[in-house]
């Protein structure tokens, strides 16, 4: 199992391009299956979700060959068989974003139940509950959703959903299925973040009628079929605030390339009080940032507040700022499970439920940590790149999962760091 081996105390210094969006890009994937054209997708990220999903994709008949600068051409034609299995299914929930497509273009759909990071639930309720509202038959059977059409019916009805929550992958889900559906289908509470409105320009070149996507309110107009298109994943902002909280714990000025400031106002506001300098240039944004900043407390709650995937990141940069910061998880149950390894790094953390209390210290000293989930993989690198001597990350897969990459762009940087078995 591959770890990363950190050799803390440098400041970072460059330039870096941004990957695509890995959550844009896995419902992109799935947005392919609604038409039997050939789809083409740029910027895509070389990450081990996405080859996840194209080995899924591939698995129901489709044809989609990817090359070396981040194409990824589908031709969803041949499909033959509308099923998410469990054993393609079991380490990436994104792949519940297979439902409605298929549903929708097919008549019928067999996906698992998915799996992906353990930090807490994330109920496939919602996505079940809308395409109901659509007119699907939906039972849940030997860990399978089993979705159809009323008999008689050629295609899912328009209808107005309103989620109990807010959802990312059931705004999702949803929007791709009014494509093809009868009539009109309001999406009311839909999640805003721009993964979604990214998703829809993509839908929009490939013939659907959308409007009000990026707000809380969105309209489809369901047409009777999709065509073809060419589509350029928007960037990765988690990745790019990764990036903005390394810079700024350590020390340095770097340029994001193909950054997007406004993707991050939340994070960028809250770097900006902590003492770093966060400036937009020209295709994307630099950071500067000297000695300690200054601890800072937040909320995560849905975009464009503080984004929950940001949430352990920023809390690696208050572990070394000077003064004492709360931050306060709202939106997944189990998230703080990177503080015990922190601590083993010399950081000074209390967790109370849902709150964590975050008292900077001077300096931390490398040790052996796990990577628990995706972001939290992240955070320790971040902890790593700081720490005074080694730093070792076990458990990687974690991060492969969601940066493309990642080790690679650090030393490009000026990191002292390697993977090593």
């Amino acid at each position: 199992m591959d770890k990363l081996l950190i050799r803390g105390g440098r400041q970072l210094h460059g330039t870096v391009d941004i990957s695509g969006a890995k959550n844009a890009a896995l419902p992109e994937l799935c947005a392919c299956l609604l038409t039997a054209e050939p789809v083409v997708l740029r910027n895509v990220p070389r990450l081990q979700d996405v080859s996840t999903m194209l080995k899924l994709i591939r698995n129901m008949g489709v044809v989609a060959e990817r090359s070396e600068d981040g194409r990824v051409s589908v031709n969803a034609g041949p499909l033959s068989s509308p099923e998410a299995p469990y054993e393609l299914v079991k380490t990436m929930r994104a792949s519940v974003l297979a439902l409605g497509p298929l549903l929708a273009r097919f008549g019928e759909a067999t996906v698992s139940l998915p799996g992906g990071c353990a930090i807490g639930s994330r109920p496939v309720d919602q996505h079940i509950k809308g395409l109901s509202a659509m007119g699907a038959e939906i039972v849940v059977e030997h860990g399978y959703m089993i979705a159809k059409l009323p008999k008689g019916w050629k295609r899912l009805k328009g209808a107005r959903i309103t989620t109990d929550m807010v959802t990312v992958t059931g705004t999702e889900n949803f929007l791709m299925a009014a494509c093809l559906a009868e009539g009109e289908t309001i999406l009311e509470n839909a999640a805003q973040e721009p993964e979604i409105p990214d998703l829809a320009e993509m839908l929009i070149k490939m013939g659907a009628k959308i409007e009000g996507h990026g707000t809380s309110r969105i309209r489809i107009r369901g047409v009777e079929k999709l065509h073809g298109c060419e589509h350029q994943v928007v960037a990765d902002r988690i990745e790019t605030g990764t990036f903005l909280c390394a810079v700024a714990a350590t020390g340095g000025d770097v340029v994001l390339r193909h950054g997007r400031a406004d993707h991050l106002e939340a994070v960028v506001e809250k770097l900006r009080d902590a003492g770093a300098t966060v400036t937009e240039v020209e295709g994307g944004i630099r950071v500067q940032s000297q000695g300690r900043l200054k601890a800072q407390s937040f909320r995560t709650t849905e975009y464009p507040g503080f984004p929950t995937d940001m949430q352990a990141q920023f809390m690696a940069l208050n572990c070394i700022s000077n003064g004492t910061a709360k931050v306060t998880e709202t939106i997944f149950e189990n998230r703080f499970m990177h503080v015990n390894e922190m601590v083993r790094l010399g950081a000074n953390i209390q967790i109370d439920g849902k709150v964590s209390v975050v008292e900077g210290v001077d300096k931390l000293s490398g040790a052996t940590v796990m990577a628990t989930d995706l972001r939290a993989s992240a955070s320790l690198v971040i902890v790593g790149l700081v720490a005074e001597g080694e730093t070792v990350v076990d458990r990687i897969y974690h991060l492969d999962r969601g940066y493309d990459q990642m080790e690679s762009k650090l030393c490009g940087l000026g990191a002292d760091i390697e993977r090593t078995k």
